[in-house]
């Protein structure tokens, strides 16, 4: 049996390459994996702190055991050129930062003597490889980012196993083999329910008569695998030698149907229009260099918090623990291949062909994958080079379509879906394009890869008007492409926000076109995905209502982002009215914000001497004037003031006197506003708008069980300064003081800065179980307590 060896404890690594290193010369710091060859502040740094020529070193022990064993080291990723030696002799080279590779040592070990490991790790973006060679808006970090390990094996192994589920319930897979060839060889394949009690559902028998082979089973009343059941089984394959297992390989897979129309999307049949984010694969400090629990807890935050079905893992593939998780919970995954916008000489395009190959063999068991990406983002056309790209995935995966990203409107389109970035929409402009308008071949599907992100960077501390754009940017794009009944759906950039070189972003190496900031906290646009999903109850509110955040004091448009059947509104405690999604100028999308245009109710008719039309009509042009102000009146309005002013007699001075009264409250007690959401005729949540009287620091831990296995655990603990009533305070700057109690150590700085009242920290395991804590101190807000659970 193939025996698998976890190699991520206790590495030395040196910055500094040496080639006395290979020979174990010199002494490297103590690291686990996943490690980042360099961990980097929060913003203003530059690219080059993390470019270096660095190693990573241990010794293996040979146990006899291995005698007649073959032995390979596996590497999940390495950032982005590895070169494998053992006892000084290079073995192996791999030469993409964002596939898995493996490398057979079996000549270089001995059995019963020690060996020297040796990776020497190159991160210097000036390699003539992808994504390298020109600029890139984004960082692309170093090291051993992902677990590595060994495999142990008999000569005769299971090399690959590609399962091709039918929905009918028909199982096709092919089965590659390595090893001597050898008569008395057997293959044994059986389909298990994915559950605990891993019920043997069929099984059947094959000669292992031939290096690769196409087998079938049949699996009785399969369940489908869909976004909102997203039923899994495993293939256990096993190569036998009479009844002795010599190896085995269980793969996870899903019934499904899954495909691009030139009207749509259909997933098992059914027409579905695709909303998702694109994700990098970055965090702050650390990099690339997330163990599983992250990686996991993204897909989480996309299916769960942001009512996503769908994401682009933008611009490379990413970690197989995000994949997985996308197949348990049900997100749809749009994968590519390593690249932005540059295309390379010769042997670069021989390496993107390469990963193309890397990346449809390692990812294509995944249920949730429905695309392959096989041109280079945002490239020129190229012919020759992707029509290769696009014969490599359709031979190696006959079952998934392939696509392309580009900018380019009427381009060469060799792949099977035409994917377009559209950044069309500017605020006025319409939502996005139409297909007729952009692809070259009509008849083909039609898919938006991008949209907004650079087009309205907005931070978590910009002003309210500026936060309330850009989530009406997504809106207006969302509801543009529900109404395209020949668009696929779309990927809106992005989910969060990320480190970028000094040719992007603010100056300050950030760059701010997330929904979410880099510390996984939402924004306001991220209410606008939120609202799609049903597993909490969603409720925000545009403003606080505060007269000093608009002009003149008016308090501008206020819009409410909620999955409730209803909101009421109250101010100061009194019934204003009550709000459904049917009072949206957004006709399109499910659940879309609702404009607040009503801050009066029924306190004119109760508290002025005014007849019913004359109290209708003030309350128009007051609440009017409090969205956009008294000055260009619209015609409608004008007429409506014409009436108050000749048939009642009031002047203008009278208007302004009752908006002071009743909307901007300028010289009196500020006004409290109390928005209530109903899910099924209960309040569900609240959100509750008044002046500030008190701080509150809040943390919100990814997980709180900590357990570490192959590698260390860590924990994202998302950060936030609230008011007396839970909401964020957006113009909140200042530390938070860090300490721990017990087995797990802080990552990344000791004090924790809030930008826009928001913020976060991380916290790993050190190898140690028992209880611990991470212990938040402020100045202003006192002290918070973590608990974590560590078992090791």
């Amino acid at each position: 049996m193939t025996e698998r060896i976890a190699l991520n404890h206790a590495w030395e690594f040196t910055e500094h390459w040496e080639d006395g290193f290979l020979r174990g010369w010199g002494v490297g710091r103590r690291v686990d994996l996943p490690h980042t060859c360099r961990e980097t502040p929060y913003d203003y740094f530059d690219e080059g702190e993390y470019q270096m020529l660095c190693g990573y070193r241990r010794r293996l022990s040979v146990p006899e055991r291995w005698a007649g064993k073959r032995v390979f080291l596996c590497v999940g990723a390495a950032g982005h050129r590895a070169e494998v030696f053992v006892n000084g002799e290079k073995l192996g080279e791999h030469r993409c930062g964002y596939t898995a590779f493996r490398v057979e040592l079996t000549q270089a070990l001995r059995p019963g003597e020690e060996a020297l490991l040796v990776l020497r790790v190159d991160s210097r973006e000036t390699l003539d490889q992808p994504p390298f060679g020109y600029v890139i808006d984004y960082m692309t970090y170093g090291g051993l980012y992902r677990e590595v390990w060994l495999e142990v094996r008999e000569q005769n192994f299971i090399d690959d196993v590609f399962v091709k589920p039918e929905v009918s319930g028909a199982v096709n897979s092919v089965v590659t083999l390595a090893g001597p060839a050898d008569a008395d060889l057997r293959l044994r394949q059986r389909v298990c329910a994915f559950d605990d009690t891993g019920t043997v559902l069929t099984e059947k028998r094959f000669y292992a008569d031939a290096e690769k082979l196409s087998l079938k089973l049949t699996v009785p009343e399969a369940k489908k695998w869909d976004v909102a059941a997203p039923n899994r089984y495993v293939m256990r394959t096993e190569l036998l030698r009479g009844e002795t297992v010599l190896d085995r390989v269980d793969t996870v897979f899903g019934f499904r149907t899954a495909e691009f129309r030139k009207d749509g999307f259909y997933l098992n049949g059914r027409k579905l229009k695709l909303v998702g984010l694109n994700r990098h694969q970055s965090y702050p400090y650390i990099g690339y260099a997330a163990p599983a629990s992250l990686q996991r807890h993204d897909a989480d935050i996309l299916k769960y918090e942001l009512g996503c079905n769908a994401v682009r893992t933008s611009h490379y593939p990413q970690s197989q623990h995000f994949i997985d998780r996308c197949d348990e919970i049900g997100l749809l995954v749009f994968t590519e291949i390593p690249g932005w916008q540059h295309l390379g000489g010769a042997d670069w395009k021989e390496q993107a062909v390469r990963n193309v190959e890397d990346m449809v063999t390692q990812y294509r068991n995944h249920p949730s994958i429905i695309l392959w990406g096989v041109r280079i983002n945002e490239s020129q056309d190229d012919d020759e080079l992707y029509a290769r790209t696009n014969a490599v995935a359709h031979k190696l995966d006959p079952t998934r379509p392939t696509g392309g990203v580009r900018y380019l409107k009427k381009s060469s389109l060799l792949e099977d879906v035409y994917t377009y970035n559209d950044f069309v929409h500017n605020g006025k402009t319409r939502g996005c394009e139409k297909k007729r308008d952009v692809t070259s071949d009509p008849e083909k599907p039609y898919l938006i890869s991008e949209y907004n992100g650079h087009m309205y960077p907005t931070k978590t501390f910009d002003s309210e008007a500026h936060r309330l754009e850009h989530a009406l940017r997504h809106a207006n794009v969302l509801d543009a492409v529900a109404a395209e009944e020949d668009v696929a759906g779309s990927f809106g950039w992005c989910m969060f926000d990320y480190n970028t070189h000094r040719d992007f972003g603010s100056g300050d190496r950030i760059c701010y076109h997330g929904v979410m900031d880099m510390f996984r906290n939402p924004k306001l646009a991220a209410e606008v995905y939120a609202a799609r999903q049903d597993a909490a109850p969603v409720l925000a509110v545009s403003s606080s209502f505060d007269i000093g955040e608009h002009a003149a004091g008016n308090r501008g448009r206020v819009f409410l982002f909620t999955n409730a059947d209803e909101v009421r509104m109250y101010k100061n405690g009194s019934y204003i009215r009550s709000y459904t999604h049917a009072d949206t100028p957004y006709k399109n999308m499910p659940r879309p914000p609702i404009e607040v245009d009503d801050f009066v109710g029924n306190q004119l008719a109760e508290n002025e001497d005014f007849a019913p039309l004359q109290a209708e009509y003030v309350k128009d042009l007051l609440n009017y004037a409090a969205r956009f102000g008294f000055s260009h009146l619209p015609p409608a309005v004008m007429a409506r003031a014409a009436v108050l002013m000749t048939r009642y007699r009031m002047t203008f001075g009278d208007a302004y006197a009752l908006y002071g009264k009743y909307m901007n409250n300028w010289g009196d007690a500020a006004t409290e506003f109390r928005f209530e959401a109903v899910r099924n005729g209960a309040p569900a949540e609240s959100v509750v708008e008044a002046p500030v009287t008190g701080l509150r620091l809040t943390a919100s831990p990814s997980h709180t069980a900590l357990t570490e296995g192959a590698t260390y655990d860590m924990a994202l603990v998302r950060l936030s300064m609230r008011d007396q009533n839970g909401n964020v305070l957006p113009f909140y700057h200042g530390g938070v003081h860090l300490a721990v109690e017990g087995p797990i150590a802080v990552v990344g700085p000791a004090e924790a800065t809030l930008r826009g009242g928001l913020g976060g920290a991380f916290v790993r395991t050190l190898g140690q179980s028992g209880p611990a804590a991470l212990l938040l101190r402020s100045d202003q807000a006192g002290e918070v307590r973590v608990d974590f659970t560590v078992e090791a």
